[in-house]
């Protein structure tokens, strides 16, 4: 993971990032009040394909001739876009989405056992298995044993959360296997085509013809997962990436979680149960040390001003 210094406008990105990423719990939740989670998935995917595009033709990019590369953006479509957003969305229909977002940032724990299993270049330091250990804790809190040994809908709803995790782990890899010299704009783009061409078919045939006769609160919510949280939110990453590196990019993680679960509660009623708090204490425990920054600032000790 590179890690460069953030100066104030990309403590700005990533704060802004982290707000728009947080508000897409509460969007997608109100959009489940009218149409099914598969359905959601389609529009959120579908409307920022088309942005996407839009943005790739405006800047005049050059498109990949390889067909591998295409096929390479349809799975990714899969594993980053279509695997997860279906399975949150459902997910959502059976648990609070401050707990979806508090599971939601095991993906970078997740993701790096994966690119650690992997990736011959990102070998699991000791420290990124105490990490990794921690976060795997913290998501096991959340969930409680007991409500994994009931197997009901509602601890069915939280795996389901944590495979989409998992789907985000692979797709990191993935990226990094087949798409690595693609333009950021291009690969978001072709990676939504992707999952569009998954998802209307499969939302079709599972929730029948979509309508576009919503209430303006579910468009409203829609435009908002879709525009801003999904197209928006992939250039803002990547201009963050640009500019900090993937390194800092972890830090949206804990600040996400957060955001989800105060608008849970002021427009949703929202209330977790205290074993969700304390998984998430541990996955930030976790995350913060496969950062590395802490640790690296308790071993340098306080800083001695001279006189």
């Amino acid at each position: 993971m590179t890690q460069m210094s953030m100066d104030a406008r990309s403590w700005t990105l990533l704060l802004l990032l982290s707000l728009i990423w947080g508000g897409v719990f509460l969007a997608v939740r109100v959009a489940l009040g009218e149409i099914g989670p598969l359905t959601v998935a389609m529009h959120r995917v579908l409307w920022a394909c088309l942005l996407l595009w839009a943005v790739v033709a405006a800047g005049r990019l050059p498109l990949p001739r390889d067909p591998g590369i295409w096929a390479a953006f349809l799975v990714m479509g899969a594993l980053n876009n279509a695997v997860p957003f279906s399975l949150q969305a459902w997910g959502q229909l059976h648990i609070p989405s401050g707990l979806v977002a508090i599971f939601n940032a095991g993906t970078a724990v997740f993701g790096i056992l994966v690119a650690g299993l992997l990736l011959p270049d990102e070998r699991l330091s000791a420290r990124r298995i105490v990490g990794v250990a921690l976060g795997f804790a913290g998501v096991a809190t959340a969930i409680g044993l007991r409500n994994l040994a009931a197997l009901d809908v509602t601890s069915l709803a939280q795996l389901a959360v944590v495979a989409s995790t998992i789907s985000y782990a692979f797709a990191g890899v993935w990226a990094r296997a087949r798409l690595g010299g693609v333009a950021p704009q291009v690969a978001a783009a072709g990676m939504l085509t992707g999952s569009t061409l998954i998802m209307v078919p499969v939302a079709w045939a599972f929730e029948g013809a979509p309508t576009l006769a919503l209430s303006g609160r579910t468009w409203a919510a829609l435009a908002y997962a879709s525009l801003v949280a999904t197209a928006g939110a992939y250039l803002l990453y990547y201009a963050i990436l640009r500019r900090a590196g993937s390194g800092n990019l972890m830090l949206c993680t804990l600040l996400v979680a957060p955001v989800a679960i105060v608008l849970g509660a002021a427009f949703l009623g929202e209330s977790l149960p205290p074993a969700a708090y304390g998984g998430f204490a541990l996955l930030a425990g976790g995350l913060l040390i496969l950062d590395g920054r802490a640790l690296r600032a308790l071993r340098r000790g306080p800083r001695v001003g001279t006189g």
